[in-house]
């Protein structure tokens, strides 16, 4: 639980726990220009609960596949509220995780059909390290 003396104003760390990131994360994305760093205070610099949000955003578009680049239109366009833009970013998205996923199955159907090969077969190279050689 992230805590702080007032709950709408966390230190660096503070906002790092809440969105199970690093503070290094959390620097990063202020350099890419995806969370605004505050003014320093007599305390240091503190976040608000809006930051911590705009980050647990990142996080969970980061892990539907979004690119940072992807992350910064969509947070422009939730200013925006451009719901046609929005859902063409996310249709492209998805078209790119059906991609990945036939490709991961076609790995794995690979895998699986060499495993098998491996384990019929006791003379010669294993098929499974002859299919990784140069």
């Amino acid at each position: 639980m992230v805590r702080s003396q007032d709950p709408e104003l966390l230190t660096i760390g503070q906002l790092a726990e809440g969105g199970s990131v690093g503070v290094e994360t959390i620097r990063f994305y202020q350099r890419k220009g995806l969370i605004e760093t505050p003014a320093r205070g007599t305390g240091g610099r503190r976040y608000g609960s809006a930051e911590l949000r705009r980050l647990r955003f990142i996080r969970q578009a980061q892990a539907a596949g979004f690119t940072l680049a992807e992350i910064r239109e969509l947070l422009e366009l939730d200013a925006g509220e451009d719901r046609g833009r929005a859902r063409a970013l996310a249709r492209s998205r998805i078209e790119a995780l059906d991609a990945k996923i036939e490709e991961l199955g076609r790995a794995r159907d690979a895998l699986t059909r060499l495993a098998t090969e491996c384990a019929a077969g006791r003379d010669g190279p294993c098929p499974i390290l002859a299919s990784f050689e140069v």
